[in-house]
């Protein structure tokens, strides 16, 4: 029940959002399935520039049509194929820093929810035998630019483990849920 009673906007980096996935959740929640979809704005970014420009686009529609959330999955995707090599660090740095500005604002002006997905990267590190095998793409500036970050892992079957890894009120902590046909539900214990 309930919801942000507005519209979502999808910027896709990485080519994987899938409408089909939408039509057995909305029947869960016993929702007209072309209601759903229409109340969802897709955009695939295909370059930085272009990753930038979406959010001058999304400002323009949320002027005119009441928005909720955004979802930019995956926030980080196209800055690592474009920007290589710690020659290039700052330069993307600076780049998606400025992206996740505007993508602030945008939360802030428009009162909608923001969720950005992100990729991770293994740490080759010899001095990190005992802590994490990997780490989040974005650094600092990606950190900063987050209010609540979660960790996601899979598990058996269906089960996956969300870790509350930084909330400003809150403290660490894990979960588990189940990724079904019909969406996301408490995890399966079998």
């Amino acid at each position: 029940k309930g919801g942000g009673e507005g519209k979502c906007l999808y910027i896709d980096t990485e080519g994987t959002f899938r409408p089909g996935r939408l039509a057995p959740i909305a029947e869960r929640f016993k929702m007209n399935v072309q209601d759903v979809l229409e109340n969802i704005a897709y955009a695939r970014a295909h370059n930085t520039e272009h990753q930038t420009d979406l959010l001058a686009h999304a400002a323009a529609m949320m002027a005119d049509s009441r928005f909720s959330l955004v979802i930019v999955d995956s926030v980080t995707n196209l800055y690592r194929s474009e920007y290589n090599g710690r020659g290039e660090l700052s330069a993307r740095q600076v780049h998606l820093g400025r992206f996740l500005r505007q993508l602030t604002r945008i939360a802030e002006e428009f009162q909608v929810a923001v969720l950005v997905t992100n990729q991770v990267q293994a740490v080759v590190d010899g001095g990190m035998a005992y802590g994490p095998t990997f780490k989040p793409i974005g650094g600092h500036i990606l950190a900063h630019a987050t209010t609540t970050r979660l960790q996601l892992q899979k598990g058996r079957g269906d089960t996956r483990k969300a870790k509350l890894i930084c909330n400003p009120g809150l403290p660490e902590r894990d979960a588990l849920f189940g990724i079904t046909e019909a969406g996301v539900d408490d995890a399966n214990d079998k």
